[in-house]
């Protein structure tokens, strides 16, 4: 499996269920991504993302974008464009 890595989690929000993504290169809404970490291992479609509480479409490398998740991700996890 040759995945592209797309960034880190900084942050996850429990309450809401969002996980901060720091991008390592460019994400858009509609990308399927793959959580991965020590005990974190799922896949989901990106259905929204926000930068400073607004909506944006893609996020840019080195930025920092909050995602609603499916499952908790924790700090450190990386994730994946999936195939």
């Amino acid at each position: 499996m040759s995945a592209k890595k797309v960034g880190e989690i900084s942050h996850y929000f429990d309450h809401i269920s969002v996980g901060i993504i720091k991008a390592a290169s460019p994400i858009k809404v509609g990308d399927k991504v793959h959580f991965k970490g020590h005990t974190t291992d799922f896949e989901q479609e990106i259905k929204e993302m926000q930068l400073d509480h607004e909506s944006i479409p893609e996020a840019k490398k080195g930025q920092e974008v909050g995602v609603k998740v499916k499952d908790h991700v924790r700090e450190g996890d990386e994730v994946f464009l999936a195939e």
